[in-house]
């Protein structure tokens, strides 16, 4: 069986000679750094989470993030990736997928709703104000949106639960991974369940095909600097992880992030960088050596014997998804220079190359290292407002929205104006538009059984359901 270890020290040898330049995460309030509550008997994450939500209120304000000291490193550990296979009696098998039908759809411009004070906010609506929410959504005519289920802590229920992550299962429930290492199930009626507990800051989950498996992305040892994320998957409420020791968890995000199947019936995962871009975290702003599996998108057999990256320069590919048999993904630019007034860094949506080069660690920026000779960059296909923070994409592989089949929704999750929507995206990534808006930190997306859209939102907990009327 190949372990990652013995990939990690090829790709070593084999890019020995390049130099890094890893990218700057973007600039993103995200604080997702909260480890689990349960019991751990089944869980392998054993850190405790470095930087922690604020817990004081469960205000839907914009969330500020820690000021960071990162622990100077003298020398470059080793890339220490590992895997732990776990045998399976469900081989990689083919999904086939529909050719999508590129529409034209043309959305009208939907206006930002304006902001109003309430008990809880000078901006929004309280968390369990059902009405207040579902007035505040924009969505096109013919759409409606809807207050579903909300998602708070078992320790105090007036606290959200910061969902990262959610998918729909073969049991036709709705699996929502928390930052506070839950994951829930929500049925029908909007009831929630605790699914598994003991997890670090789970930030993907996706369900193999034709199995009840649930691989699920996550941290291990959640550090700023030599932090350790891992890929598992849960069957019969036990986790078995498949890929351990990956790069992992620069200022508190990036890590193995979204997990999608592939139609080749692998496993996909994307991994952030770990740096901003490039640097080393002691402050002297002086070039890193790169992992050779960080800022990655990575392939895996569902038992994990094969592991490999699909595609390199991704400085925090927060999610992915399938459009037949091209591969999206969401990525967070670096950070602006400080130095700079006009140094303004979009979000970005890319087609993925396989054994491309899509940006990260080689960056042009004064404070940047450069791109090396005989590097080319694949440029992202779609580039968003910076600050708006493109985080969870999906694919609507359904009939309900008429004219959507094949297309994209994707959340940007920012709490300013321009963000705080999803964007409905045409299935070659050309055109981006505004499907909905009015949320305050919306994480994620998914689409259910019944065809409905359904979306994650970070600060408030709640699950919002979008669906087609006429």
């Amino acid at each position: 069986k190949r372990k990652v270890k013995d990939i990690a020290q090829d790709l070593i040898k084999l890019y020995a000679q390049r130099t890094t330049l890893l990218g700057l995460l973007s600039l993103l309030l995200f604080l997702a750094a909260c480890g689990g509550s349960g019991s751990g008997e089944t869980a392998t994450a054993v850190a405790q989470p470095t930087n922690q939500q604020p817990t004081d209120s469960p205000s839907n304000e914009l969330f500020n993030p820690p000021t960071l000291t990162p622990a100077p490193t003298a020398t470059i550990p080793p890339p220490p990736a590992t895997a732990t296979p776990i045998p399976t009696d469900a081989p990689p098998t083919v999904t086939p997928q529909p050719t999508p039908t590129y529409g034209a759809i043309i959305l009208p411009e939907i206006e930002q709703p304006e902001y109003v004070e309430s008990e809880c906010s000078d901006r929004f609506p309280c968390n369990d104000d059902a009405e207040g929410w579902t007035a505040r959504i924009r969505v096109p005519d013919g759409f409606k949106a809807s207050y579903f289920a909300q998602l708070t802590s078992p320790d105090d229920p007036t606290l959200a639960t910061f969902p990262t992550s959610l998918t729909f299962g073969p049991d036709g429930l709705l699996y929502v991974a928390t930052a506070q290492g839950l994951i829930y199930t929500i049925d029908a009626d909007g009831n929630t369940t605790i699914f598994y507990d003991g997890l670090t800051v789970p930030t993907g989950i996706a369900f193999q095909p034709g199995t009840n498996r649930l691989y699920l992305s996550s941290r291990v040892i959640d550090l700023n600097v030599d932090g350790e994320g891992q890929v598992a998957y849960i069957e019969d409420g036990e986790l078995h992880q498949i890929i351990g020791e990956l790069p992992c968890c620069y200022i508190g995000m990036h890590g193995p992030n979204g997990i999608a199947f592939g139609p080749d019936g692998y496993g996909y995962v994307g991994v952030g960088g770990r740096a901003d871009h490039g640097e080393v975290l002691d402050g002297n702003n002086t070039q890193d050596r790169q992992h050779p599996l960080e800022a990655t998108i990575l392939r895996f057999s569902p038992d994990g014997e094969e592991v490999e990256v699909y595609a390199r320069g991704f400085r925090n590919p927060y999610d992915i998804t399938w459009v037949g048999d091209q591969l999206f993904a969401t990525d967070n630019g670096r950070d602006e220079d400080p130095n700079l007034d006009n140094d303004y860094v979009p979000d970005e949506l890319h087609a993925v190359v396989p054994d491309g080069e899509h940006g990260y660690p080689y960056f042009d920026c004064p404070r940047c290292f450069g791109i090396p000779a005989g590097i080319e960059i694949i440029p992202p296909t779609y580039e968003f407002t910076p600050h708006s923070v493109a985080t969870g994409i999906i694919t609507y592989l359904d009939d309900e929205f008429p004219g959507y089949y094949g297309s994209m929704f994707t959340t940007l999750w920012t709490a300013l104006p321009f963000a705080e929507r999803v964007m409905h995206i045409s299935p070659d990534g050309q055109t981006v538009q505004t499907f909905a808006t009015g949320f305050a930190t919306p994480m994620d997306a998914t689409v259910g059984p019944d065809g409905a859209l359904y979306v994650a939102d970070y600060a408030t907990g709640i699950i919002f359901k979008i669906e087609y009327t006429e």
